[in-house]
Parts: structure tokens; C-alpha cells; sequence
């Protein structure tokens, strides 16, 4: 056996084990035993029958639970087994809460807890019953809502009162009370009753030097617009001709930097004092919202088709209802679907800074990229030969120049150190060029 999210071994008992006991409660259950090794090699206790006595009534007068105890053998060893049942409320020790986080066990406050607190109690942020009245409702967003919604649910007419469109939407309670979500979706300025819920656009020329700077504010349809057009105004965009149709081309999909928007704002930890941050720069966008991914999904696990645990389900639903949003579960695989039908490299997705983050990457291999970098002309159609036909020999660039094997090698390495080319293979004809498609290191953010 090997210590997990779900086990840990212990030689001897210590009070202060009464952490991890909380933590298994906290998460989804575990085993504590006594009388192993960190390997999970039996030694076996001693005093056994005390401690029989004494680890139940320690965990309830410092608990308030009580776990199954038992002495088991294991390699004709005494050892003791506390299994731990998920608890339906928080557990703290000593004023403190914590949770179990791989094999180890972590302690949790903020937002965090704060939400934990409601995913015990079967609750969710946009759920909560708020102190805004239907004065506070903007009209003018439901109606455009009601015009949205109409093909896909039949309950909504233009008729319906305000009371009734949100009584049939879950965003009103029986005794004519809004619930969070109706304030932030439809509100009039939601952020006079959650302060922190806006987006910050910022263009950056380098990591500190900041261009521009849009603050997103009123209700969700609104911030949405805000924010598409702050990220628009600084891409650029060419057009093609294509069966007698034009078509316009960005420098990203705006239908994948729209989806990775909307996720951003459906997502959110409400409970934080963070804001969602987007910051645009040369060769990437940066989108950030403070909120870890649900516990039952991996990174690697967005790219293809999932199941949907949205953080604010009322709200979910509400921009499913408008068209904004597809299916759940489809919208992280389909802006990777989108960027690379428009050859760009993938974007990433990452766990960072207490939130998670979209990285979107523009193609650095185009000439007009090459060029202002400050590459020669045979740098630049050496690089996009790479781009088509997969890579380049010193020989190939030498032919391709009529030049010497000095200057071939000269250009060559200073595409390496530009972080456009790398080099594989080790002497003569085995040394080949490729495309590194490396990304510049990611900004420093500042969530508060």
C-alpha cells in the first residue's frame, strides 16, 4: 500500500493526527492507520487497547465525528484503521479547516473554504438569495435575453412578467426573492452588491509597460461586450476571397477568444476578491479567472469532450438558454479545434495563481512577425520553408543562399537563440532545423 489522497500511514498516534482525520472529512473520506511505516510496511502499535479508548473520544470532543475504529493484523502486526466518512458540513481542528490534496493534507480559508462550505450544504454561489429587489433589473437585458432565448425555450413569451421569466429560469424564490445569479446576469450594477465582479482588459507592450487598460463593469451581458470590444481593438485583422465571399481573418478566432471569455465569466469564483484579468500582448492573450478547476477534472481532460461541473450551474444555464454557449462540456475542446483550424499552435490551459488561465498564441512564424523581430530576408524564408515542408539542413540553407557555410551557420544559430529554430541530431548530416514554437515565458499577474 502507498499513502494517496485517500490513505496515509502513521508509526505511532499523535494528536495532532486529528488534521489529517479533519481533512479526510472535509474531502472524500480516507484511512488514518496507526502502526506503518511511510512505505506501508507494518510495524505494528503499542497499547493498543488504550489507544482503542483513547483515539474515539479524542476525535469526538475535538471532532464532533465518529469514525470507524478497529485493530486489524497485517503480518502478524497489530495495527489500528480509522476509516473516515465524508462529513456533511465542515469539520475544523483547533479553529482550522483543511482538506486532503493529493497525499498530503492542506489547510483552506477564503473563497476556498467559503465554497466548500456551500458544496456541503448541496448550494452554490449564484443560488444564495440576495437582498436585490426587481427594481434593481435592467429590462432592457432581459428583453434582449427573451429574444435570445426564444427558439430554445418555450416557457419565455414577451408577454411574461419579470416574476414569471425568472421563476421559470430558478432566479427567483417563493417569497419574491432574486437569487445572486439574476442580480449578476440581469442586474442594473451588480457590482454594487459583489464588488469584485468585473474583467480588467489591459494591452501590455512588455510585462510591465501598459498601453491601455478597460475596466469591464455592469451585468454579464454587458461585461461580455466590453470586454470582446477592448480585445478587439487591439487584433488585426486581413480578409480573403473566397467562393466570391469575403471573409475576415484575426489574428486569433474571435469565436475562441468569445468562448474562452464567456467560460471566464460563467466560471468565476464569485466568493473571491479577485477580478478576471485578460492581458494582450505582441504574440499571446492571457485570459484569468480567479477559480481552480471542479476536483473531477484534469487539465489534459479539456482538450477532448467532458462532462460540464460549471461552478454557477443558474448561470450556466442562463447563457446556454441565450445561444452563447453550445453544450456544456464542449467549449474548451472547441477553442482548441478552432485556433488550430486557423494554424495557430494550440492554446493552453493551466492552474495558476489560484485560478485558471486560457493562453492563446499567435503565429509567430508569419512574415510580418519574422520581420519585426528583426530577421534578414533569409532568415525569414528560411523559417517559413520550415513552416512548409517540416525542417532544414545547414546544406539546404547554404544552397538556398549560395552561401558560405560560416554565414549559413551564423544565421542559423541566431534563429536558435531567437527561440524560432532548434536543433536535433549531433554531427554532419544527422544536424537538422525545426520549428521550436516556443512561448514566451507567461506575465506576471496580479489577481488582487
Amino acid at each position: 500500500m502507498i499513502e494517496s489522497q485517500i490513505t496515509e500511514f502513521k508509526a505511532t498516534w499523535r494528536d495532532e493526527y486529528l488534521k489529517t482525520i479533519s481533512a479526510f472529512a472535509n474531502s472524500n473520506g480516507g484511512k488514518l492507520f496507526i502502526g506503518f511505516d511511510d512505505r506501508g510496511n507494518p510495524i505494528g502499535v503499542k497499547n493498543s487497547k488504550k489507544l482503542l479508548e483513547d483515539i474515539p473520544n479524542k476525535i469526538i470532543s475535538k471532532l464532533g465525528i465518529s469514525p470507524s475504529i478497529e485493530l486489524i493484523k497485517k503480518h502478524n502486526k497489530e495495527v489500528i484503521c480509522i476509516s473516515v466518512q465524508p462529513a456533511q458540513t465542515m469539520i475544523s481542528y483547533n479553529g482550522k479547516h483543511y482538506i486532503r490534496c493529493g497525499s498530503t493534507t492542506q489547510e483552506i480559508n477564503g473563497s476556498e473554504l467559503s465554497q466548500l462550505i456551500l458544496n456541503k450544504a448541496g448550494k452554490t454561489w449564484d443560488s444564495i438569495l440576495s437582498e436585490a429587489g426587481l427594481e434593481k433589473i435592467n429590462e432592457e437585458t432581459v428583453n434582449r435575453f427573451r429574444k435570445l432565448a426564444n427558439n430554445k425555450i418555450a416557457s419565455i413569451s414577451e408577454s411574461d412578467s419579470l416574476k414569471k421569466i425568472f421563476s421559470n429560469l430558478e432566479l427567483f424564490n417563493n417569497n419574491n426573492n432574486l437569487r445572486n445569479a439574476a442580480v449578476l446576469l440581469f442586474g442594473k450594477r451588480p457590482q454594487s452588491y459583489f464588488i469584485s465582479a468585473k474583467a480588467r482588459v489591459g494591452r501590455f507592450r512588455s510585462g510591465i509597460d501598459i498601453a491601455d487598460t478597460v475596466i469591464a463593469e455592469g451585468n454579464l451581458f454587458e461585461q461580455l461586450e466590453i470586454v470582446l470590444e477592448a480585445i478587439k481593438k487591439h487584433l488585426n485583422v486581413k480578409f480573403e476571397i473566397k467562393d466570391i465571399q469575403r471573409k475576415d481573418i484575426w489574428d486569433y478566432p474571435l469565436e475562441a477568444i468569445r468562448e474562452a471569455v464567456i467560460n471566464s465569466l460563467i466560471h468565476k469564483d464569485y466568493l473571491s476578491t479577485a477580478e478576471i484579468q485578460i492581458k494582450i500582448y505582441d504574440d499571446k492573450i492571457w485570459i484569468w479567472n480567479p477559480g481552480k478547476l471542479p476536483p473531477e477534472l484534469k487539465i489534459n481532460d479539456l482538450k477532448k469532450d467532458h462532462s460540464s461541473y460549471p461552478r454557477n450551474p443558474l448561470i450556466a444555464n442562463v447563457f446556454y438558454l441565450a445561444g452563447y454557449i453550445e453544450r456544456w462540456g464542449s467549449g474548451t475542446k472547441r477553442i482548441v479545434d478552432l485556433c488550430k483550424g486557423q494554424g495557430l499552435p494550440e492554446p493552453e490551459y493551466r492552474e495558476e495563481q489560484g485560478g485558471f488561465s486560457v493562453w492563446f498564441f499567435k503565429d509567430i512564424y508569419s512574415e510580418e512577425i519574422l520581420q519585426k523581430m528583426g530577421l534578414n530576408d533569409r532568415q525569414i524564408k528560411a523559417v517559413l520553408y520550415v513552416k512548409d515542408k517540416g525542417k532544414i539542413t545547414n546544406r539546404e540553407y547554404r544552397t538556398m543562399f549560395n552561401i558560405s557555410d560560416r554565414t549559413a551557420l551564423t544565421d542559423l544559430n541566431d534563429l536558435r537563440e531567437k527561440g524560432l529554430l532548434e536543433k536535433t541530431g549531433t554531427t554532419g548530416r544527422n544536424i537538422v532545423y525545426l520549428l521550436t514554437r516556443n512561448k514566451p515565458e507567461k506575465p506576471e499577474a496580479n489577481p488582487k
